[in-house]
């Protein structure tokens, strides 16, 4: 019986492709990532996730946890619910920002409730916007399952960038 497992990942240029998005309004850029047009980000590669969603304030990202996101005791390693809940959660900020501005996450806090394995199936990682200020702002999320059970939340603090004049 084979034990070994490999998996190849490929993606796309990422500076390339932000510049050629970063003049676009951040709602037409994340579509185009929905629909195919954009690339998405290596980082969504490397771990098999995608963006679903997206809406002013909002950011849906889905998985289905796989046997690479093991950690050494049998689960899905918990800084795989961490990146989604990031990803969603700075995402949801970045759609309330006008062309050119910017965020980086300041501060994240993420609560694991129960284990995920290649059982749980695919997950779910929502942000929502609850504060948009000029220089912070500060987003929830929430890690669930199809049917709405919960496998970990979060709250995100980010620093916003204006738009250089």
């Amino acid at each position: 019986m084979k034990t070994e497992r490999s998996l190849t990942v490929t993606w796309k240029d990422p500076v390339a492709a932000f510049e050629s998005a970063k003049a676009l309004p951040v709602l037409e850029w994340m579509r185009g990532i929905i629909e195919g047009r954009l690339p998405a980000p290596p980082i969504a590669r490397l771990l098999g996730f995608r963006l679903v969603e997206v809406g002013p304030g909002l950011a849906v990202f889905e998985i289905t946890p796989g046997e690479q996101h093991y950690n050494p005791i049998g689960a899905v390693h918990g800084g795989v619910a961490m990146t989604l809940l990031d990803s969603a959660m700075g995402l949801c900020v970045h759609t309330m920002l006008p062309v050119g501005a910017g965020y980086t996450t300041l501060e994240s806090k993420v609560n694991m409730v129960r284990p995920v394995t290649t059982a749980t199936g695919a997950l779910r990682a929502t942000g929502k916007v609850v504060h948009m200020g000029g220089r912070t702002a500060t987003s929830e999320g929430r890690f669930e399952d199809a049917a709405g059970k919960l496998y970990a939340h979060g709250t995100s603090t980010c620093m916003v960038f204006p738009a250089k004049p």
